[in-house]
């Protein structure tokens, strides 16, 4: 099983919207604590997460990690669709490796929402 900072998706997903100010589509964040507490219990519909990024390393303009897993070399962006306004956000958080458990559990109920989303073509 792959650590989610050694995923690397096919193609990118801006962290703008092209027609909206940046200054209005992303959130900062300097811990995953920090966004838990903004946007731990968000509504699943209403704040549809349809794609994460984790990118640490020089490749993105970000440290190398050290061999410890509480040094914050990297940041994790979500990437949101407010549906009920057609609304695209994208969350950006600094994390360390340390993150990952709380991460994935976060990840893991958005998934199986995704999931029924699409439940038709799952067989």
């Amino acid at each position: 099983m792959k650590h989610l900072w050694e995923v690397d998706h096919p193609y990118y997903c801006s962290e703008s919207n092209y027609f909206a100010a940046a200054s209005n589509t992303i959130s900062d964040f300097k811990c995953w604590a920090d966004f838990i507490a903004e946007w731990g219990d968000a509504d699943e519909d209403y704040n549809l997460l349809f794609r994460w990024d984790w990118h640490e390393g020089p490749d993105w303009d970000k440290k190398e990690f050290n061999g410890d897993v509480n040094y914050r070399n990297g940041e994790f962006l979500l990437f949101w669709m407010g549906q009920r306004k057609g609304l695209f956000h994208c969350s950006r958080v600094e994390v360390c490796r340390a993150d990952e458990p709380a991460i994935h559990k976060f990840l893991k109920p958005k998934w199986e929402h995704m999931k029924a989303l699409w439940e038709p073509l799952s067989w």
